[in-house]
């Protein structure tokens, strides 16, 4: 039989810490591997611009008709000022289309760059697991160097020395806020450099730009990928509305280009909807269109960038709760998680040391020891400051 020919994969590691979090009966559990936004209560809310939205799609939507796969353009095009700046379309180099999450943006970005002739991603790592995957299924060669330096600081002369040697056919994969596992972000300087960089090598950039709005604010957030994309020719940008808007389950994304003049758009948009129509056809629309409405609300607008300051509030608030406790945990790095941004930090603890904090002290991580810094609330980091302390005493 074909199908027997099928191999039996690994499971995938956070989808079992999800199912052994939930079978631990132990009430003062904490959860630190699921990426998503919570409150201070432990939940993840509906925002209530989304609500205010989806209420109004539901009164005047008048048709659930295929648009096509470019999607709702009127969300991609409302969306660009707020990556782009006030020039969004970069004197029209730039436009874009609707795709499933920042996930369905990624692989139209490196299956797109691989039909043009890019053969070899090179990658920061530590970095979000499927990155690594959807290069490897696309395929393309994926080059890895470390993004992240002993201190703990971007390893930023490392990224230079790339740039500066990479090769026609090459690009380089960069987050651009927030980054997923470290929350180590490059400084303003830092991308001042890159730019500089990569306006004279042969790279193509494409970014990576998935917590926009969770690290220092929606403009601050932009400052690296606008100063990359003034710099170079042509950039491909994989953009989520899935953290900063709380769609996960709706799968809203986008991807733009950035092409070198606007008469190259039409042939690249040809082929970025060729691939999209053998990926998923169309992508799904309510999450794009709720969206849509937030944008083009003012008042809606307002009470969505109000919650988005109050999330990121938050999560500073947890930050600097955890830089607070250093000296209580010995040798771990707690002061570094205070200077990094978005939902994420990596802690130097080891495979047995996580294993304890499991199995003694009811905290669940992944086993790199990436925590989702928002799984941490005023009633538990008291817990977890303990739990790390016992476990690397």
């Amino acid at each position: 039989m074909i199908l027997e020919q099928l191999p039996a994969q690994s499971p995938d590691a956070l989808l079992a810490l999800i199912k052994l979090y939930a079978a631990d009966p132990r009430s003062d559990k904490i959860d630190l591997g699921v990426g998503v936004y919570r409150t201070d209560d432990g939940a993840t809310p509906v925002f209530a611009a989304i609500k205010g939205a989806e209420r109004r799609l539901f009164e005047e939507q008048d048709s659930k008709s295929y648009l096509g796969p470019e999607g709702d353009m009127g969300f991609v095009h409302a969306l660009m000022p707020y990556i782009f700046g006030s020039d969004a379309a970069m004197g029209g180099r730039i436009e874009g289309m609707q795709a499933p999450g920042g996930t369905g943006a990624v692989r139209l970005a490196f299956a797109v760059a691989r039909k043009a002739g890019i053969t070899k991603v090179h990658m920061g790592t530590p970095s979000w697991p499927n990155h690594a995957q959807i290069l490897a299924d696309i395929p393309l060669a994926g080059s890895m160097f470390d993004h992240a330096a002993a201190d703990g600081s971007a390893a930023v002369d490392v990224l230079l020395h790339l740039i500066a040697n990479a090769g026609f056919g090459e690009a380089v994969l960069l987050h651009g806020c927030c980054h997923n596992p470290t929350g180590i972000d490059y400084s303003h300087d830092q991308w001042d450099a890159i730019a500089a960089a990569l306006s004279v090598s042969k790279a193509l950039p494409i970014i990576d730009l998935a917590y926009q709005g969770l690290g220092d604010g929606m403009e601050e957030d932009a400052y690296g990928l606008r100063r990359v994309l003034a710099a170079v020719p042509e950039a491909l940008i994989a953009y989520s509305c899935d953290k900063n808007f709380g769609l996960y389950r709706d799968r809203v994304g986008a991807l733009y280009v950035m092409a070198q003049d606007s008469a190259q758009l039409p042939a690249i948009l040809s082929n970025l909807n060729a691939l999209a129509r053998a990926s998923w056809s169309m992508p799904p629309d309510h999450g794009a269109a709720a969206v849509r409405y937030v944008l083009r609300d003012a008042a809606l607008t307002d009470q969505w960038l109000a919650e988005l300051t109050s999330m990121r509030a938050r999560i500073a608030s947890v930050r600097a709760h955890m830089a607070a406790a250093a000296n209580q945990v010995g040798a771990l790095d707690l002061a570094a998680v205070g200077r990094q941004k978005g939902l994420f930090s990596m802690l130097a603890l080891n495979k047995d040391q996580i294993a304890a904090l499991r199995e003694d002290h009811a905290v669940y991580m992944a086993g790199s020891g990436r925590i989702n810094v928002a799984g941490l609330h005023s009633g538990n980091i008291a817990k977890f400051v303990d739990a790390l302390a016992a476990v690397t005493a």
